[in-house]
């Protein structure tokens, strides 16, 4: 689009202000001012407004140039300046002891406050009434392309500009000319295209902090600021000036044009910039600062009323998606095999969502109406679809861009919204549309070649006027934003449909599991993971010498598997209640190591539920910590744990140390002493006492009966708790991976380092590790391994397409999750071993010895 934006720092817009440098328009007059309201800098015009030039200027007070009214209303309003872009208007104000009056604009720009002034007008108008009667006549029209022409219409009419336009960007950043007013005779823009380069992105961001950009005379000279750098080197920053000068460029531009003056207003929508009002008119043009911003305040009139039309079609698309999924809820309790009905699913679904043709997935089966690709080619989609990230729909108008090369994509449908419908994200109802051949009217060709212009490598500016027709193939309409939140009710409602497939007398409480154990399985597999990076950490952090680090190796990596089963303990029976007996002893096992057993434990099977056994752990994680530190477990002493029930069926719970250093109490209290007093009454509704007797810590704590629970058919007063699973020795002679190349695939570089630590103590030859789908089929393109050890979940990716890849190739693999029994592999790989995160000397050994067993099986059987 041809819309103007000055000078623009366009080396770095992300970490650098934004500086319209050099110069501003003549129409005015600018004075920036330090804290002390002393002049530092002015434009170079200043003596044909205030009678005296930059140089007798610079350095002096205000005070001493403006009348003391002017000075009292400049700083009131400096004073409610809010904002990093807010900027204060004053009209009619005057500056001299004169009748000159002024229309004048106060900002921040840094450490200054920037005065722009220009000769007031004495046209002074109702502003209220007149953006309320402006208003009054766009809430008349009732479709959006009518709106748009009444803005554009009302516009013109309130700045006298020969052409007004309302230009909307589209997803890509390119632009289109929605509407026009213009004055008869000079030709229509109306439907010309721009690419999204015409507006560079720090133009864009101008546009969003500034509303409104004018420029009154396109051979006027510019008028520099004095000085042009302060004793930093720094320009003075005028995003936020009105007079702010323009680009030599877009000069030349807009005189190849015919343009003599032109205005853009931004529109902004939710925050974002959603388009302009671009003003031209075709000989200097200066209409007054007033109403300036008259037509800036109808600007943001006209961007709320959009945002609220936009807002009801979005609430009428969810209404309609609301009745849809009402539909598919009571048809499928009455009839489960409609699921599996594409015809009747492209009935219901397309009356909301327009679409040629619906196919469906379910379990590698699939169906479909109307339009749609062959077998093969919905097989591909849905490949490329479960590398993306689960659990979401996605839309594209190019279906050929997300089906990798170099098959392509030949299919009679270009565009697609794809719906999953299980949690495996394998699982799609997908809508297809056809190609939508289409002229484009560009307004100059888009794919041009940078040509050489007076101002350097660019587009010459009348060539790219010269309207410009596209013909664009291999698109569909593109699905638009409420299409899309429709889609996301959907989502919703057809997963419900397909759990209700199961026995509707369970399907509620199913339901309720399902999302806990998702849930619990998103937090054990984040507890998972910080726990092996943290022991990866350890594990590649050895001093350079000294033979007893690997034993403290050995010993801490042993401590942190004793806090993963503790974590483990709560998720065993799906967020069920926890043995008491079972938290101490991990506790004892993690921080104790082979001293474990100077914790005498003794009391009545107790189970916990999740939310006591959640705060007692961080209770006896602090008493256990406290007194391995200071207190009996620093020495040779013994802790007492006993635990019984009384008469109101409360458990009672006392621990008592003794046989230690001797104990004096805290000179302060700490957050491990606040949690020890306060956790339990604070988030269980219980006591809890600690004393320090010189004889070792004393506590006693009441746990609510609500809280506590008995194992069920449980008779007699012990109970045997499995031992850990047994440590494979970390020994240089187990060697199983002797001379086979393995291919890693880990998103944790910590994690995959300490992985290829183990498998290289494991006789691997080579190592090849990639973190990303595309890295991994990269290495296997370049050498096939022997084997793989594949982690399931790669941040926003899944490994599932690489174990389809191996799989193909015949090369044996397994999976690494820390998702724990949670992990739910798709069908082709159902079978496939898991090994658990944090890796081990241990798991991979097992794991991989059986894989190098099998594989040895195999290639016996080929012989």
């Amino acid at each position: 689009m041809n819309q103007s934006y000055s000078r623009v720092d366009l080396t770095n817009c992300d970490r650098e202000p934004i500086h319209i440098l050099g110069a501003i328009q003549p129409i005015g007059f600018l004075i920036a001012l330090t804290q002390d309201w002393v002049i530092a800098r002015v434009s170079a015009n200043v003596a044909d407004f205030l009678g005296s030039g930059p140089e007798e200027l610079i350095g002096r007070p205000l005070a001493e140039i403006l009348s003391s009214e002017a000075i009292h209303m400049l700083r009131n309003r400096t004073a409610i300046l809010r904002g990093a872009d807010s900027v204060e208007r004053i009209f009619g104000c005057k500056l001299l002891d004169d009748d000159r009056a002024y229309d004048i604009a106060v900002h921040a720009s840094r450490d200054l406050t920037v005065v722009e002034a220009e000769p007031g007008s004495d046209e002074h108008g109702d502003a209220t009434s007149t953006v309320r009667s402006m208003v009054a006549r766009l809430d008349t029209v009732e479709d959006l392309p009518a709106f748009f022409s009444e803005g554009a219409r009302q516009v013109r009419g309130l700045t006298g500009y020969d052409r007004v336009m309302v230009y909307r960007f589209a997803a890509d950043g390119s632009g289109e000319v929605v509407a026009e007013s213009v004055r008869s005779g000079i030709g229509s823009f109306l439907g010309l295209h721009y690419p999204a380069t015409d507006i560079p992105q720090q133009a864009r961001e101008l546009y969003r902090r500034n509303l409104l950009r004018i420029i009154t005379d396109v051979n006027a000279e510019p008028v520099p600021i004095v000085p042009e750098r302060d004793a930093d080197g720094d320009p003075l920053d005028l995003s936020l000036s009105i007079l702010r000068a323009v680009s030599p460029i877009h000069i030349e531009y807009l005189k190849n044009m015919g343009v003599g003056a032109s205005m853009s207003i931004s529109i902004i929508v939710e925050g974002k910039l959603w388009g302009l009002f671009a003003c031209h008119h075709y000989s200097a043009r200066t209409i007054t600062f007033e109403r300036r911003s008259v037509s800036e305040l109808f600007a943001q009139m006209f961007s709320l009323r959009l945002e609220s039309r936009e807002r009801k079609e979005t609430v009428e698309f969810e209404r309609r998606a609301r009745d849809i999924s009402d539909q598919l809820l009571g048809a499928v309790a009455s009839d489960e095999t409609l699921l599996n009905d594409p015809d009747w699913l492209s009935s219901i679904l397309t009356t909301t969502i327009p679409a040629d043709g619906v196919g469906v997935w379910i379990n590698g089966n699939h169906a479909s109406s109307g339009m749609t690709p062959d077998s093969g080619d919905f097989a591909r989609i849905i490949s490329a679809l479960s590398v993306l990230p689960p659990g979401e729909i996605h839309a594209t108008d190019c279906i050929a861009s997300l089906v990798p090369e170099p098959e392509g994509f030949a299919a009679p449908v270009a565009g697609m919204l794809a719906i999953p419908i299980s949690r495996n994200s394998r699982d799609y109802v997908v809508l297809f549309r056809s190609e939508l051949v289409r002229s484009v009217r560009w307004g100059g060709d888009p794919h041009k070649p940078t040509e050489l212009g007076p101002n350097g490598p660019r587009l010459t500016p009348r060539q790219s006027f010269e309207e410009w027709k596209e013909t664009v193939r291999g698109r569909s309409q593109p699905f638009t934003q409420s299409e899309l939140r429709v889609a996301e009710t959907l989502r919703a409602t057809l997963i419900e449909v397909v759990l209700r497939l199961s026995d509707e007398a369970s399907a509620e409480r199913q339901q309720a599991s399902e999302r806990q154990e998702l849930l619990i399985a998103e937090l054990n597999h984040r507890v998972r993971n910080i726990l092996g990076v943290i022991r990866g950490l350890i594990r590649q952090s050895k001093p350079a010498e000294g033979a007893s680090v690997e034993d403290f190796v050995r010993l801490v990596d042993g401590r942190v598997h004793a806090l993963a089963r503790a974590h483990n303990q709560i998720t065993d029976d799906h967020w069920g209640p926890a043995p008491l007996r079972a938290l101490i002893d991990a506790e004892a096992a993690a921080f104790l190591a082979d001293r474990a057993d100077r914790i005498k434990v003794e009391g009545p099977l107790v189970l916990l539920n999740p939310q006591a056994f959640s705060t007692m752990a961080l209770v006896l994680h602090e008493l256990v910590t406290n007194s391995a530190k200071y207190g009996a477990l620093s020495d040779h002493g013994t802790v007492h744990v006993t635990w019984s029930r009384d008469d109101e069926g409360d458990l009672r719970i006392e621990w008592k140390e003794s046989e230690g250093p001797p104990v004096k109490p805290p000179t302060r209290q700490g957050f491990g002493t606040t949690i020890i007093n306060r956790s339990i009454p604070y988030d269980l509704g219980g006591k809890a006492k600690i004393d320090y007797p010189p004889t070792g810590v004393e506590a006693s704590f009441r746990i609510p009966g609500r809280h506590v629970s008995e194992p069920r058919d449980h008779k007699g007063p012990a109970i045997k708790f499995p031992e850990p699973a047994p440590v494979v020795a970390d020994s240089s002679s187990d060697r199983i991976l002797e001379g086979l190349d393995l291919l890693l695939v880990e998103d944790s570089l910590i994690i995959a380092l300490d992985a290829e630590d183990i498998l290289t103590r494991l006789g691997a030859a080579q190592i090849a590790t990639a973190a990303s789908v595309e890295a991994a089929f990269d290495e296997i393109r370049l050498q096939p391994p022997a084997l793989a050890l594949l982690d399931i979940n790669l941040g926003d990716q899944n490994s599932y397409a690489i174990a389809d890849r191996l799989a193909a190739l015949g090369i044996p693999f397994i999976f690494a999750t820390g998702y724990g029994e949670q992990a739910q592999l798709p069908a082709p790989h159902r079978e496939r071993k898991v090994v658990q995160k944090p890796y081990t000397y241990s798991n991979l050994a097992r794991a991989l010895g059986a894989l190098v067993e099998s594989r040895a099986g195999s290639d016996q059987d080929g012989a």
